[in-house]
């Protein structure tokens, strides 16, 4: 999942093998799928979405203009929420379940997920803290260290995967990025989807439907949601994109291009 496009290719046994064990030892599963932004309207015709339920999100990143936490795996990142508490986080990926400290586990402050999406898959670790929409604004604007976004268990996990001697106040800001969320159980499926679209500021968008599943059912509600969606003609076979990394690339560009 290291790049920003994946084209859609099965996995390989050993692929396979390799995700049975991640999704084992995760706390959530999230099924995620790229459609192409020109079928964004028909889609979301078919699933019965209404736009106007969407909830908007400001996403800030947190990295060096070159990008050296993404290289390393760690993103950082804080988001402003409409009608919701605002976060911040401090996510490490990949990341093998059990490869993880017994006492980061034990103590609830991470949580463990598998991202999987045709062709690709990734398990990350994620410790998030709730902030005041205020905070992250001032930081945007210049007026507050980055590092009083995050509680002091983040700045140590975020100290324990960064590279040596790269501080959080040393990041630059990348973004923002607008996002519109939308949480939804269409008529016939007995899940609930989420459709995201992110907003790039030269008005490319990403389109993802996404569900969450507990481990057990992770294969079975793969294949109910692949069977829905297919049968409501929704394009399976496009690019994938980790909207993540494309974000960071994006821009890291526009830094430099500053």
């Amino acid at each position: 999942m290291a790049a920003t496009t994946m084209a859609r290719k099965p996995l390989t046994d050993a692929q396979l093998q390799e995700l049975m064990g991640l999704i084992k030892g995760a706390d959530t599963v999230e099924l995620k799928l790229t459609i192409p932004a020109s079928g964004m309207r028909a889609a979301g015709s078919s699933l019965g979405i209404d736009p106007l339920d969407a909830q908007i999100r400001q996403v800030f990143f947190f990295d060096t203009p070159d990008l050296k936490l993404n290289k390393r795996g760690v993103v950082v990142r804080a988001r402003r929420i409409q009608g919701k508490p605002h976060d911040s986080v401090v996510k490490l990926r990949p990341v093998v379940p059990d490869h993880l400290p017994p006492e980061l586990r034990k103590s609830g402050g991470v949580g463990v997920e598998v991202d999987a999406m045709p062709g690709g898959f990734v398990c990350s670790a994620s410790m998030k803290s709730s902030v005041d929409a205020s905070e992250i604004w001032d930081v945007a604007a210049g007026d507050r260290a980055i590092r009083k976004l995050f509680s002091k268990q983040q700045r140590a996990f975020y100290a324990a995967h960064a590279p040596d001697g790269l501080a959080l106040d040393d990041l630059s800001i990348l973004g923002p990025i607008f996002v519109l969320k939308l949480k939804h159980v269409p008529e016939g499926f007995q899940r609930k989807l989420v459709a995201e679209v992110w907003l790039y500021p030269d008005g490319t968008r990403i389109v993802e439907l996404s569900t969450k599943c507990l481990p057990h059912e992770a294969f079975q509600v793969a294949a109910e949601s692949r069977a829905f969606l297919s049968e409501r003609g929704i394009d399976l076979q496009g690019e994938q994109q980790t909207k993540t990394k494309a974000a960071l690339v994006f821009f890291s560009k526009e830094l430099a291009s500053g």
